[in-house]
């Protein structure tokens, strides 16, 4: 069983991951436009290459995000991290006088 700090720590790299993927989605996309903008506006151009090679670079690190989201979540245990205490109290409770 992973200890507590184990399990915070997963869950902040997981919600991180999410965020550094969103990011490199938004490189990709953006890099892909500009990549088909200038390849259509100066075919074999230095600024396409340049562009085209900043595509590769976002996508290869979109997809390594992916690869340690997946893992992460792999590693995860099924079972919830917290524990709902039951709503049913086992006496009554009364304040003292």
């Amino acid at each position: 069983m992973a200890s507590k700090t184990e399990r915070v720590m997963s869950l902040r790299a997981v919600r991180q991951l999410h965020r550094v993927r969103a990011f490199y989605t938004g490189g990709v996309v953006l890099w892909a436009a500009l990549t088909a903008w200038t390849g259509w506006q100066l075919p074999g151009s230095r600024q396409m290459w340049v562009s085209a090679l900043l595509l590769a670079v976002f996508t290869g690190l979109l997809l390594m995000s992916s690869v340690w989201l997946q893992r992460l979540r792999a590693t995860r245990p099924h079972e919830p991290a917290h524990h709902a205490s039951s709503r049913k109290t086992l006496s009554t409770r009364r304040a003292h006088a």
